[in-house]
């Protein structure tokens, strides 16, 4: 009686052992799924990098237009940096980037850059979460480019303008100037469009966007075989 009892114990044991074999391949099978989904996961750029930058480059700009208000509203309260090329200089544009809309009413230039600012804010958010670790660019540009715009957006709300203070010119008596003269013909001074902190940003962040749009092309396109030479 006894051996038969530890036959079956041991028939018993081995049953046991064999069933639990079977269910260690779906565990094994379950985690090469689930590190194969992760691999394929799309990847999602943090807003962490996005409002850093975005918040240095805001807090960048109206700081500068603080200055710009406290030691250049006076009259002939200009600075020369550069004389004859730069200068600041405080300026008040209602319009757009070379005066867009000037001279429309309050009531249509203002709710016409707010919305547009608004609008800008929000593309540049929902683009950003679709960027990919090869996007070094375009990840530097959106940032900058939002910072500048919520710049320029806190200006329309909180004054009806954008405070503009850099003053990039050719002076006479530069050497410029003349070469300006024969293209456009006698003047003064030319001066281009004042512009600001923020301004700088969204133009550089453009620029970045470009670049990586050059990249991206230029990875799309298909490698270039090698023409079969004659022996």
């Amino acid at each position: 009686m006894t051996e038969e009892k530890s036959e079956e114990l041991e028939a018993a044991g081995a049953t046991g052992e064999g069933a639990k074999e079977p269910n260690a391949e779906p565990a094994e099978k379950g985690g090469g799924e689930a590190l194969q989904a992760s691999k394929a996961a799309p990847h999602r750029s943090s807003y962490v990098f996005l409002a850093v930058i975005a918040t240095v480059t805001l807090a960048l700009d109206l700081g500068s237009k603080w200055w710009a208000v406290e030691n250049l509203d006076k009259p002939f309260a200009r600075v020369e940096l550069i004389k004859g090329y730069l200068a600041l200089a405080l300026a008040h544009n209602r319009g757009g980037a070379w005066g867009l809309l000037q001279n429309e009413s309050e009531n249509v230039r203002r709710p016409f850059f707010v919305i547009v600012s608004i609008v800008a804010v929000a593309f540049i958010v929902s683009l950003y979460r679709k960027l990919t670790p090869s996007q070094t660019a375009l990840k530097w540009g959106l940032p900058l480019v939002l910072g500048g715009a919520l710049g320029n957006l806190v200006d329309r709300i909180r004054y009806g303008h954008v405070i503009d203070f850099i003053d990039m010119y050719i002076g006479n008596g530069t050497g410029l100037d003349k070469l300006v003269e024969k293209i456009s013909g006698p003047m003064r001074e030319y001066h281009w469009p004042t512009y600001n902190i923020a301004d700088i940003a969204i133009v550089a962040g453009v620029i970045l966007m470009g670049v990586d749009m050059f990249t991206a092309r230029k990875k799309d396109e298909p490698p270039k075989k090698a023409e079969e030479t004659s022996p």
